[in-house]
C-alpha cells in the first residue's frame, strides 16, 4: 500500500495517544484549561501561571466563556490576585534581604577585643549617658530596648575587664505592660543574678498616646548601671574621641 492511499485511508483520523510526543508546557495548558473551566479569565489566568496570554488563547479557546461577574466578586478576585502576588514577591523579599545580611556578616567575621572597644565605645556614645557641660558624673549608664545592643555592651565590659558582677539592671517598662514577664526577659539575656535587678521602674500609661510597642514582644528598656565606673567613663571618653577624630 502507498503512502498517499495510507493517508487517503486515514485523513480526519486522530493519531494515536502513543505517537504524541510530551510537550514541556502540557502541564501549563491542563491547569489553564481547568482555571478556565472555573471561570477564571484570561488575564487571571495569565497571573496565575506566568504565561502568555495568547499560549492562555490558544489553549482555552474552545471552553464555554465564563459568566460576566459582578462588581464585588471582580473587587474578591483582584483582592486575592494582589494577596497572591505580594505572598510570593515577600518571600523573594525576605530571602534577598537574608542573603544580603549573610553576605555582610561574612564580611566582618570574628571581632578582635580592639573592634569590641570600638564598637563598644560607639554605641555607649550613642546610646548611654553622658557628662553634661554643668555637671560632671563620670558614671557608666547604658540603656537600650534591643537585646543584643545589651549583649554587645555587656561583651564590652567584659573586654575591658570589668566584670558582670560589677553592673545593676532596672527594667523601665509601661505600667500596663507584663512587667514579670519583662524582668524574666531581660534576665534571661544578661545572664545575670536576680539580686542584681532593681525595682523596675513604670512609666505611667497615657490614654490618649496610641502606642505600637504592645504586646508580647514588648520588654520595655533595661538600663545598665556600672558601679565604680569613673575610670572606665573617662577611657570609653577617649575611645569615643578616637573614634570621631576629635582627639
Amino acid at each position: 500500500m502507498s503512502n498517499s492511499t495510507l493517508d487517503n485511508a486515514l485523513k480526519g483520523e486522530p493519531p494515536p495517544a502513543w505517537t504524541r510526543r510530551p510537550n514541556a508546557k502540557d502541564d501549563l495548558r491542563a491547569k489553564a484549561r481547568d482555571l478556565r473551566a472555573r471561570g477564571l479569565h484570561y488575564e487571571e489566568i495569565v497571573a496565575v501561571l506566568g504565561v502568555a496570554k495568547s499560549s492562555v488563547s490558544l489553549w482555552v479557546r474552545d471552553l464555554p466563556t465564563p459568566e460576566r461577574l459582578s462588581y464585588a466578586e471582580c473587587r474578591e478576585r483582584a483582592a486575592e490576585g494582589v494577596r497572591r502576588y505580594w505572598a510570593a514577591k515577600r518571600q523573594v523579599n525576605e530571602a534577598r534581604r537574608a542573603a544580603a545580611r549573610a553576605a555582610a556578616a561574612a564580611e566582618i567575621g570574628d571581632l578582635t577585643d580592639r573592634e569590641i572597644l570600638i564598637a563598644g565605645a560607639t554605641a555607649y556614645w550613642c546610646e548611654g549617658s553622658k557628662n553634661k557641660p554643668d555637671r560632671r558624673a563620670d558614671r557608666v549608664i547604658f540603656t537600650n530596648s534591643d537585646p543584643a545592643l545589651i549583649r554587645l555592651f555587656l561583651r564590652f565590659l567584659q573586654t575591658t575587664g570589668t566584670p558582670l558582677t560589677d553592673a545593676n539592671f532596672r527594667v523601665c517598662i509601661h505600667e500596663t505592660a507584663d512587667v514579670e514577664a519583662a524582668q524574666r526577659f531581660w534576665l534571661e539575656v544578661t545572664g545575670a543574678s536576680p539580686s542584681q535587678f532593681r525595682t523596675p521602674t513604670l512609666k505611667r500609661h497615657n490614654p490618649r498616646t496610641v502606642r505600637k510597642n504592645v504586646g508580647e514582644d514588648y520588654h520595655g528598656c533595661l538600663r545598665v548601671d556600672v558601679r565604680r565606673s569613673s575610670s572606665l567613663y573617662r577611657k570609653i571618653e577617649g575611645w569615643s574621641a578616637a573614634i570621631t577624630g576629635e582627639r
